[in-house]
């Protein structure tokens, strides 16, 4: 466990002790930061992602608010971005996932008053894994057992060498723990994907399937832990994989002790979505008839966990809520970002900590351009470019303080480097949910007869 965070002043060079890297799902609270004033020097036991996150930090000499381009005051922009989402027939938010589980909690707040959509970067990665969650539901675990019990280690369609490369030697192969003293040599790990990656290399089996295939390989094996005959030549055919191979690796996880699989977007991006998901949590299900299995997806931005978590425990779904009726609604595909906007049903939005501008479809970001929208963001991108109100604020993490959720949903607290003179996001978001509070209240008949997502008193 992280010790308290200290600092030491010597010749203006500051040390943060057990800093949190917030750029990838990893979270690492391990990190100490030496500062020299607002410029961050050294990140030790970063890795080579979380370095250029430290390092590349740089505050932007902008002003913090500009409307329509032009600089304007903070307060004119949260009075702005108010109205705007105030007088909207189908907002739209959309973002959370590099932001603190604090802001992400106003911004839901938000929506809640203004009757929004509210989505995630989830929707456009581990989506359908929220909705097999729905489904089939999660025997999961932390990566601390995954330190301490696991001998066997399965990545399917994940690559955390290059997405995220303190997985192995943090959590899940090298470290030494209770019950693997040995670390790596106490631990198999088995690769499962569609092309050789850098991950492949540290595995003692890769299994090299069939593109858009892992359906069909992951019910080989629901299959065979169940006993179940099945055909060579099928299987063969189907998965891209010789039978006897399967269940070699079959036999591997019921001798396992303690059995993990961490999955990424080459489960949930390719044919099947959310039906490679289920089969991957139903098949963990299965293992845990012959011995302890859990899985986890391997998850991307910072703080992306946080965001299913907040939307979770605020409307009962992870992401694509609908809160039009004042009560939620969740139908992926129809109440998701992309979605939405590709159909120019919005006509209005609001994007935290997020660039849809630089990576949506031509019609989702096309209809964007052509709506008044409200951006969060910590540096200039295409989003706070075409946006009517623009918020440059500090960077979660390094600047500012609050919560974030690692891959695991355990809540990690954030000890901040130094201050940014731009506002934290919560801040903005908390003051401009007081101000659609009182807009929208003063347009209601009865307030009481909106069901509300906020704890009394709010």
């Amino acid at each position: 466990m992280a010790t308290e965070s200290s600092s030491v002043e010597k010749n203006e060079l500051k040390i943060v002790r057990d800093a949190v890297c917030t750029f990838c799902g990893c979270v690492c609270d391990d990190i100490d930061l030496h500062v020299d004033g607002r410029q961050i020097v050294e990140a030790k036991r970063a890795c080579v992602l979380g370095t250029a996150w430290f390092m590349n930090h740089e505050i932007e000499d902008v002003p913090s608010c500009r409307i329509h381009g032009e600089p304007a005051t903070v307060d004119e922009g949260i009075e702005k971005a108010a109205q705007i989402l105030s007088n909207a027939k189908y907002p739209l938010i959309y973002g959370l996932s590099d932001t603190t589980s604090e802001s992400q909690r106003a911004a839901v707040g938000i929506g809640d008053w203004i009757g929004a959509s509210v989505d995630t970067t989830t929707s456009v990665c581990h989506g359908p894994t929220g909705m097999a969650f729905q489904g089939v539901g999660e025997a999961t675990c932390s990566l601390g057992e995954v330190r301490n019990r696991g001998d066997l280690i399965i990545f399917w369609g994940s690559n955390p060498a290059e997405s995220h490369p303190r997985h192995f030697t943090k959590y899940s192969l090298m470290p030494k723990g209770m019950f693997v003293p040995n670390g790596r040599k106490d631990r198999t790990c088995v690769v499962v994907d569609v092309r050789k990656t850098k991950s492949a290399k540290a595995a003692d089996i890769f299994l090299q399937i069939k593109p858009r295939r892992d359906f069909e390989a992951l019910w080989t094996l629901r299959a065979l832990a169940r006993d179940i005959d099945l055909d060579d030549d099928q299987v063969l055919a189907d998965t891209g994989i010789e039978l006897s191979v399967w269940r070699d690796l079959m036999d591997r996880m019921k001798a396992a002790k303690f059995g993990v699989i961490f999955f990424g977007m080459g489960v949930t991006m390719t044919r099947g979505k959310h039906a490679n998901s289920e089969a991957l949590l139903a098949l963990t299900r299965d293992m845990n008839a012959h011995t302890r299995f859990a899985c986890k997806p391997n998850r991307g931005h910072g703080n992306v966990t946080g965001a299913d978590q907040v939307v979770s425990w605020r409307t009962g779904y992870p992401f694509g809520v609908n809160l039009a009726r004042g009560y939620p609604r969740f139908n992926p595909g129809e109440y998701t970002a992309s979605d939405v906007l590709a159909r120019g049903e919005a006509d209005a939005a609001m994007i935290v900590a997020s660039d849809p501008m630089a990576n949506f479809s031509q019609p989702a970001r096309e209809h964007l351009a052509s709506i008044p929208y409200v951006a969060f963001d910590p540096k200039e991108t295409p989003t706070t470019r075409h946006a009517a109100v623009a918020f440059t604020v500090a960077t979660y993490g390094i600047n500012v303080p609050g919560t974030a959720y690692r891959m695991d949903d355990v809540p990690i607290p954030l000890r901040p480097a130094f201050e940014s003179p731009h506002p934290s996001d919560f801040d903005i978001l908390s003051a401009i949910e007081k101000r659609v509070h009182k807009l929208k209240s003063s347009t209601l008949p009865d307030p009481h007869l909106r069901p509300s997502l906020r704890p009394s008193g709010s």
